[in-house]
């Protein structure tokens, strides 16, 4: 299986935590370190983040790029037009179930449509179960899910499934909404994701994350790698992965990115999952 992931740009800061120029900046630089995979989400700030993205295509013109959005339940009525549009494209690269919701199992018929029509050229599901991804049915070829040191929604029976039906696994959040840098120990920083999105505390502010946590800062401070660096390069090197999404404000973030791409200590990742 993969033993390294390629770097994706997650674009959920578009619109939200960071306006048009700071975007632009951050898809020009990933574009110029080699980046082919950009995702984002209708749901984005409520279309900003599509919007933003759609100028920078338009301007750029980047060849050989992946782009991902995704469209929020219920799936009985699939309507991408408003996708389309804010994106300035044609064909939607790759068109995911934004979350599991029961319709999803009715929406085969309509997805097929968008894919035979040429206006969606493929087709994925994020934040679902091994059971949900089953049921989804084979017309998927993406899943996407949350995986991290401290919660990871991507279990070895996925992987495998995944494996075994061509499906390839693309994962957020690897530094943990920034839970696995420790900067909110003293209580959520103010104008993070976790202040800005207050549910994702419920996600990792639990005690199983903290133990996660508490063996990154320990592995950290007895080799001086940075919390950061550490958890970035366990997620870029997991087996199965085919994508790591990969967020933030400033080039400087994918920056560390491509740090930790480099850096590989098997001994070391498996001391961080050790109880």
């Amino acid at each position: 299986m993969k033993g390294r992931s390629q770097i994706g740009l997650g674009c959920v800061t578009f619109g939200r935590e960071i306006g048009e120029s700071a975007s632009f900046a951050l898809l020009d630089h990933a574009l110029a370190q080699g980046v082919r995979h950009f995702d984002t989400a209708a749901a984005y700030g409520q279309g900003a983040s599509e919007t933003i993205v759609g100028r920078w295509l338009a301007s750029r013109k980047p060849e050989g790029v992946t782009v991902a959005t995704k469209v929020l339940p219920p799936y009985d009525r699939i309507d991408i037009r408003g996708s389309l549009q804010r994106l300035s494209v044609e064909q939607i690269d790759l068109l995911y179930l934004h979350q599991w919701h029961e319709t999803a199992l009715q929406a085969g018929t309509a997805l097929d449509e968008l894919v035979r029509s040429g206006q969606v050229k493929a087709l994925g599901v994020c934040n679902v179960t091994l059971d949900q991804l089953k049921a989804a049915g084979p017309r998927y070829s993406f899943v996407q899910n949350n995986h991290n040191l401290a919660v990871s929604d991507v279990s070895e029976a996925m992987r495998d499934y995944c494996a075994a039906n061509d499906i390839d696994i693309v994962t957020y959040s690897p530094l943990g909404a920034g839970f696995l840098t420790s900067k909110h120990q003293d209580g959520v920083k103010a104008g993070s994701r976790f202040d800005l999105v207050p549910g994702h505390q419920d996600v990792y502010f639990h005690e199983s994350a903290y133990r996660r946590l508490a063996k990154l800062e320990a592995v950290a401070g007895r080799t001086g790698h940075s919390q950061a660096h550490l958890a970035l390069a366990w997620a870029l090197h997991q087996t199965g992965i085919a994508t790591v999404l990969v967020g933030g404000r400033t080039p400087a973030h994918l920056d560390q990115a491509f740090d930790a791409l480099a850096f590989n200590d098997p001994a070391l990742f498996a001391e961080l999952t050790q109880s």
